[in-house]
């Protein structure tokens, strides 16, 4: 990401206080930036010290996904070794989370010694939210936005990392922000990663659900914690010209909206 480098962060929080490597994502490395940013500012607030290993890569879900086992493990050895030595490792981003927690152990199940150290690694992944709340014990956050706003659930954050209460109770604490729920806010949004590209058609069909659920709220903005989501509604709402801009949730938590909303005119 430009401007972050490796080691600490512009602050300087107590010795005490824990170590996070902050796994930036691709897509947040390559797309939006700023919610790097925000999730730098959230955890500091939390009391973090927030490192960004600047030799950090993919996770490997896509590779997993396709069924490549071989580079997914050569994926994930570089991603333990970059990051075990921290207290905590961080990701904005609950499909990538999940990966790194929920999958890495399996990878290495007939490789004893490196499935010791994935399952060490993945007991320190958090995805940010869940982190804040479930971890550092965060109940509100100093941010305003005078916004209606819908939040979408995540499949994996969802269903792997059981994150569903965490950023709504942190959201309600934004002054001014008006949550409103949205209709199957937990049915899949039709990103699934190459899901979207192996099956177009299914794809298409699922986000246009999606997106006349988001403007049956009247919301103004949508929310939610996985960029590749956020991308695929805002990519389909646009082509529908509903009027609602999109964020990633920490960007709002962070009281980091001043730049364009996702796919907005810089």
């Amino acid at each position: 990401m430009n401007g972050m480098t490796d080691g600490l962060s512009s602050t300087s929080p107590s010795a005490t206080a824990p170590t996070v490597a902050l796994f930036v994502t691709c897509l947040v490395d390559l797309f939006r930036p700023s919610v790097g940013f925000a999730a730098i500012k959230l955890l500091e607030d939390a009391g973090c010290r927030v490192v960004v290993p600047a030799s950090q890569t993919c996770c490997g879900q896509p590779a997993y996904n396709s069924g490549d086992r071989a580079d997914t493990q050569a994926i994930a050895r570089q991603v333990i070794e970059t990051f075990e030595g921290h207290d905590y490792v961080v990701a904005p981003s609950g499909s990538c989370a999940s990966t790194l927690k929920k999958h890495y152990p399996e990878l290495f199940a007939d490789e004893p010694e490196w499935h010791e150290r994935a399952t060490r690694f993945s007991a320190k992944v958090f995805e940010l939210v869940s982190f804040l709340t479930d971890v550092r014990g965060v109940t509100a956050v100093d941010a305003a936005l005078s916004a209606t706003v819908t939040y979408h659930d995540s499949c994996s954050g969802l269903r792997e990392l059981g994150i569903r209460e965490q950023p709504r109770r942190l959201l309600k604490s934004v002054e001014g922000l008006t949550l409103k729920e949205l209709p199957e806010a937990d049915v899949c949004c039709g990103f699934g990663g190459t899901f979207c590209i192996k099956y177009p058609d299914v794809s298409n069909a699922i986000v246009g659900k999606k997106a006349k659920h988001v403007a049956s709220t009247g919301a103004a903005l949508l929310l939610a914690g996985d960029l590749g989501c956020l991308m695929n509604m805002d990519g389909k709402m646009k082509r529908e010209n509903v009027g609602v801009e999109v964020r990633h949730v920490a960007e709002v938590l962070a009281g980091m909206t001043d730049k364009p909303p996702i796919g907005g005119k810089l």
